[in-house]
């Protein structure tokens, strides 16, 4: 699988309206078929940055940054943007989340 993590940096104004911004192309992600997950958090740190992890499998990541939810994605997000988000990007074996083993409930 293709495992990312993209840090977005909003302007203030924006940290608020940041999820309503990307709420069709996040519901649009997570229904292309090689999805795993999208998801969204905000860091506890600071309140005008957001987090996204998502996975697709292998060969679906070129589907993703070519479908036309993404290049909307790209036009709109700039203006609410503070700076250029920081991402990682890398592939592992897999396809879903593994249990911790240090900490078994």
């Amino acid at each position: 699988m293709i495992f990312i993590v993209v840090k977005f940096k909003v302007k203030p104004d924006w940290s608020d309206k940041w999820l309503g911004l990307v709420s069709d192309f996040t519901e649009a992600t997570r229904q292309e078929p090689g999805n795993l997950w999208f998801d969204w958090s905000r860091s506890v740190d600071d309140t005008n940055e957001f987090v996204l992890v998502e996975a697709f499998k292998d060969d679906a990541a070129g589907d993703h940054v070519n479908s036309a939810h993404f290049q909307k994605a790209m036009a709109d997000m700039p203006q609410a943007l503070a700076e250029t988000p920081q991402i990682i990007s890398r592939q592992f074996d897999g396809e879903g989340w593994d249990r911790m083993g240090e900490l078994t409930i």
